[in-house]
């Protein structure tokens, strides 16, 4: 098993997991495609928390970039050490994970309560509020309360939609961040890179 190469693989899937984190918080800014409910202020204050492009975009690329370059990386040849120098590179990476892990997980718990309080609607009485927000995440499970929020047309589904998927994304992320911790650290105790052509033992 090669650590370099899972660490390449997994910085990938962070790299593509936190682009499309960042275009699903950009999304929460204009339900329906509209923008006056961002000029209004009529959104969830948990959308300006930006849990997707900072938590679960901008804080998960300089991980992801640190491991796909795991398999150049030598730690400055560890004291003119190669095989020395790629363990420090690998125990190093545990420490970008830890940031990932940060990030995801940020990006996961604020996901978690804009669906809980639900989206800023006009009701019934044309009063702009948490129509959700007393059920307690209850009204995700019971669409028919769902015609209380007057306007904007569909914004309950677009915000169960898009925060649902930065949970889902950010839970991604949180496993990955967490599996390069592992593969970090038996990379950098077991060695960094186990193949017919190169062993190093525990």
């Amino acid at each position: 098993m090669c650590y370099g190469q899972c660490a390449r693989c997994i910085g990938v899937s962070l790299v593509s997991l936190a682009v499309l984190c960042i275009v699903a918080n950009i999304l929460l800014y204009f339900p329906n495609g509209e923008t006056k409910y961002a000029a209004e202020e009529h959104l969830s204050q948990f959308v300006w928390y930006f849990s997707g492009i900072v938590g679960g975009g901008l804080l998960i690329l300089p991980p992801a970039f640190v491991f796909m370059g795991l398999e150049q990386g030598d730690c400055c040849g560890c004291c003119g050490n190669v095989d020395c120098g790629k363990r420090c590179a690998m125990l190093s990476s545990v420490v970008a994970a830890l940031v990932g892990i940060a990030g995801s997980g940020y990006c996961v718990i604020v996901a978690a309560l804009g669906l809980v309080a639900g989206p800023v609607c006009r009701d019934a009485y044309n009063q702009w509020n948490y129509t959700f927000g007393y059920t307690e995440g209850e009204y995700l499970f019971d669409k028919s309360t769902w015609s209380q929020c007057v306007e904007p047309k569909n914004g309950v589904e677009w915000n169960i939609s898009l925060f649902s998927i930065l949970l889902a994304l950010g839970g991604f992320e949180f496993i990955l961040c967490v599996v390069q911790v592992i593969n970090g650290m038996l990379g950098g105790i077991c060695g960094y890179c186990c193949t017919h052509h190169q062993q190093y033992d525990c």
